[in-house]
């Protein structure tokens, strides 16, 4: 992982995220963009001044929020887009070649009922960019406990998991593979890939509902510092295609949630 982009929101608690991915950024010697992004359109023979003014205010509070962080020596860099936040994204993406997008799971102060808040269910939706979800008031510390959950064993591609490769290789993690057959699955399913079964031999195979049924169930044994799970249209956070909101009845991480996309990225 070379370059890591934090999306900024309006929480007050944004610093809390910017620093942990400064710390995690500081681990892996990886570069950190913040993003800010704000949507404005206004008449053409205004439109220059106007933009300037709000691109100026934009980087004005990414560089506050920066100011209550300790960037480790690290030289963050602030992009600011006019737009809807998945266009910056993928065009931040192409630019500057980004590995990793760390976020919190609410970008706003929203109902505290809600654990994924519609503009990171966005993100975690629509881009093929691995998403480390980080609850609020969580201190970065190194991740020793990993649980992998998933529902089918079949990854087209090994780089796919680069990202928990390389946290596995920094801390000398243990990861727990949990193999959740759900109602309806394929043969198919069951040939677990040779690379995502070189992360560890410690399977576990259950059978539930819901991939995020077998996690609750496994859980609170397995003790893990992060969750893994896969992005699938129909995978552990198949909700969000029905909706980008997700409420902490439906779902609830308390450590950070790694989002890998199976698609092509």
């Amino acid at each position: 992982m070379n370059n890591i982009l934090v999306p900024l929101g309006t929480s007050s608690t944004a610093h809390e995220t910017l620093q942990y991915a400064i710390d995690f950024a500081s681990d892996f010697g990886a570069n950190v963009y913040i993003m800010d992004v704000f949507n404005f359109s206004t008449g053409a023979g205004a439109l220059g001044k106007v933009e300037e003014k709000v691109v100026q205010s934009s980087k004005e509070r990414a560089k506050e929020l920066v100011a209550k962080v300790d960037s480790k020596g690290l030289d963050i860099k602030i992009a600011s887009y006019n737009g809807e936040i998945v266009d910056g994204l993928k065009e931040l993406k192409q630019e500057l070649n980004i590995d990793l997008i760390i976020l919190a799971p609410r970008s706003n102060e929203v109902n505290e009922e809600v654990y994924l808040g519609n503009t990171t269910g966005k993100i975690v939706k629509q881009t093929n960019v691995p998403v480390l979800i980080i609850p609020q008031g969580t201190t970065y510390k190194p991740l020793k406990n990993i649980l992998v959950a998933f529902k089918s064993g079949v990854l087209k591609r090994s780089k796919i998991l680069h990202p928990i490769v390389s946290i596995k290789n920094k801390f000398q993690s243990q990861i727990e593979l949990l193999f959740v057959k759900t109602p309806g699955y394929d043969e198919e399913d069951l040939q677990i890939n040779t690379a995502l079964l070189d992360l560890s031999r410690n399977l576990t195979i259950t059978e539930n509902q819901t991939t995020y049924l077998g996690v609750l169930e496994h859980f609170q044994s397995k003790h893990p510092d992060m969750l893994c799970v896969f992005r699938r249209k129909r995978g552990f956070f198949k909700k969000l295609w029905e909706k980008s909101t997700i409420l902490k009845s439906e779902f609830y991480a308390p450590i950070p949630v790694l989002v890998l996309s199976v698609k092509k990225y």
